[in-house]
């Protein structure tokens, strides 16, 4: 029952409102905003001299076009942030089943789950009863997303065919991110064959998506929906509770993750925080969350200040 409770519930909240995409036209900065990226770069750079490990950052407006690198070509371990890639080649092929092409996987197909899916980190797919329990693909895809179920995840690769993950990465310019191997395959990771990406191309990822380069805008908007399934991570942790946060972040020894969009009111963004070569994880987890909450900051004063910067809450008596 409880597992029955889980997937409703996760389910549900794809049917929630989501802040629609923005056109892509892109409104230029004053030299006050300027100076607000200035320190948002000062303090970032602090973030990574205290770090004992690698950083890698990309931050975009999504209403300026402004954006914040650092080390944003250095290729990742990804860990479980690869599978926004999964899930955006199952969008795909949904919507292209939808045009009426054949042999697509689609959200609504059935699966009946099997024994021989199940690898550590599955604690839903491990909870359903093999042989017998049948789930759709978006009910993969919200485990995959929600709870980074690996069973859930492999199931789908297997469905949409990694060589399709990879066309589609190529198809968006992503030369440096590629899916490389299942979830939990040591043998395959022991061989190098590791999930990758960089700052940039992550970055890339998303605002293609965003920007409805990759999906029409109905496929966008549940995409989005999807991503933004309530989930433990580390771009969300210090943000105000009930912002709209479309992320996925991913965790191995040594390396800690996050990559998604902030619905900031009226001036979304993108962030992706990477670390690598970390001495210690929880290190990583708090830098991820510094440098979203800098970054939050700066963006809910763009979203609701005028161009002077003057900020008008409820309330507000000042003169």
């Amino acid at each position: 029952m409880k597992i029955v409770l889980f997937v409703a519930l996760f389910s549900a909240t794809l049917h929630a409102q989501t802040a629609t995409p923005l056109p892509t036209s892109q409104t230029p900065l004053n030299a006050k905003q300027r100076a607000l990226w200035d320190k948002l770069a000062a303090s970032i750079r602090q973030v990574d001299l205290e770090l004992d490990g690698v950083l890698g950052v990309a931050i975009e407006d999504l209403t300026s076009g402004q954006t914040f690198f650092l080390h944003e070509d250095e290729v990742f371990p990804q860990a479980s942030s690869i599978k926004i890639a999964v899930l955006a080649e199952l969008y795909r092929q949904d919507q292209q089943a939808a045009q009426g092409a054949s042999g697509k996987a689609r959200l609504s197909d059935l699966y009946t789950v099997q024994s021989s899916d199940l690898v550590p980190d599955s604690d839903i797919m491990g909870g359903l009863t093999p042989s017998v329990t049948k789930i759709t693909n978006r009910d993969l895809a919200t485990m995959m997303i929600a709870v980074s179920d690996n069973s859930a995840t492999n199931v789908l690769i297997d469905r949409v065919g990694m060589e399709n993950v990879n066309r589609l990465l190529d198809t968006l310019n992503l030369a440096h991110t590629r899916l490389r191997r299942k979830m939990m395959d040591i043998k395959a990771a022991g061989e190098g064959r590791e999930n990758v990406s960089t700052p940039r191309e992550m970055l890339s990822l998303l605002e293609q998506i965003y920007r409805g380069k990759v999906f029409n805008q109905a496929t966008t908007t549940d995409f989005l929906k999807m991503l933004s399934t309530h989930k433990d991570s580390w771009i969300p942790r210090d943000l105000p509770d009930g912002l709209q946060v479309a992320d996925k972040p991913g965790s191995l020894e040594g390396v800690r993750n996050d990559s998604g969009i902030v619905f900031a009111q009226n001036r979304p963004y993108v962030i992706c925080v990477m670390t690598t070569y970390l001495r210690k994880e929880r290190d990583g987890e708090n830098a991820i969350a510094r440098i979203s909450a800098a970054a939050y900051t700066m963006f809910d004063r763009f979203g609701r200040a005028s161009e002077y910067g003057r900020v008008v809450s409820p309330n507000n008596s000042s003169h």
